[in-house]
């Protein structure tokens, strides 16, 4: 069955990729106004704890990932150490996260006005808009490179922040330390009308998804994407063709999307990595993304760039310029 062959019904409007949506502007040369930003009567907070995100509860939904600053202190947010995320287009309104203590967070979980959870399943759920999805995106990695980075690596004094919390400074040797993001290299590999997925043992029941592999020194993300799949699957792959990118705060990576081009076809696993890889046919795939698969197999879910590299396979087709 050729590309142009290919049954795509039932897989409707391409979904949107999670976290990718990002419309303030970031505002890097006037981050020093963070004061003046704070004292905004118009500015806008998220509010997080560790993995734990608070929502305003907003009927069916999307509930509100922004809320008033005001509303946030009041809440437990705390200013301190709060990061400027940046400013809305429309009126320069400042948006920025507020660190909560888990004890303040706990407190706020029997609020009925209110709804405590986690970013995976507030992305996975659409449980708030796209532009709001992704500054949580990026409000959660800030608030984890924070978390990491309290001593300078250079000498071990305490950091202070600086730049609304893009920076931390060493008063005692001067250094600077900025938030930092990690590579991944995500690939589909691709040998005629069959796809490579793979299955870890920390993955939901049935699903199987793209490798991938964080990017080493030295290395560019192509040949971090060849590498990866040779040392997972033990397949050899050729031609590397860039799709997309998607942030990933978990804690705080970035991934880039490629389809690989086969070289060999046997599997040889790493048990270390994968419970299980097989080549799936396209019409499987699709079964997979459908989440019709007689044997309960899936993709991930549709926010996913996995899930995008898989239908990108499946339609023949690049995704939609996010």
């Amino acid at each position: 069955m050729s590309v142009g062959d290919v049954d795509t019904a039932g897989l409707g409007e391409w979904p949107h990729l999670g976290y990718s949506a990002f419309r303030l502007d970031r505002a890097s040369d006037r981050r020093a106004r963070m004061p003046e930003f704070l004292a905004d009567p118009r500015a806008r907070a998220c509010l997080i704890a560790g993995e734990t995100v608070v929502l305003a509860r907003r009927g069916e939904g999307p509930h509100g990932a922004m809320l008033p600053l005001a509303e946030a202190v009041a809440l437990g947010g705390r200013t301190a150490e709060a990061c400027l995320l940046g400013l809305d287009d429309a009126g320069a309104v400042p948006h920025m996260v507020l660190p909560l203590h888990a004890a303040s967070a706990g407190a706020l979980a029997e609020r009925e006005e209110l709804l405590l959870t986690d970013l995976r399943s507030i992305a996975v759920q659409g449980l708030v808009s796209r532009e709001e999805l992704a500054e949580l995106a990026c409000a959660k990695a800030m608030l984890a490179w924070h978390a990491r980075r309290s001593f300078c690596s250079n000498c071990g004094t305490r950091l202070e922040v600086a730049e609304a919390g893009w920076r931390r400074e060493c008063p005692h040797c001067g250094a600077q330390h900025f938030p930092r993001t990690d590579p991944v290299a995500i690939m589909l590999t691709i040998d005629g009308d069959a796809c490579l997925l793979g299955r870890s043992a920390r993955f939901a029941p049935g699903m199987w998804s793209c490798l991938a592999g964080f990017v080493e020194p030295g290395e560019t993300f192509e040949e971090a994407a060849r590498r990866e799949t040779l040392e997972e699957a033990g397949i050899r792959t050729g031609a590397a063709r860039y799709l997309c990118s998607q942030p990933w705060p978990f804690p705080m990576s970035v991934m880039i999307g490629f389809h690989l081009e086969a070289a060999s076809r046997e599997i040889r696993i790493d048990d270390n990595e994968l419970e299980g890889a097989r080549w799936f046919h396209r019409d499987e795939a699709r079964l997979l993304l459908t989440r019709t698969h007689p044997d309960g197999l899936v993709a991930p879910p549709p926010m996913a760039i996995a899930h995008h590299l898989i239908r990108a396979f499946v339609e023949g087709r690049d995704p939609p310029a996010g």
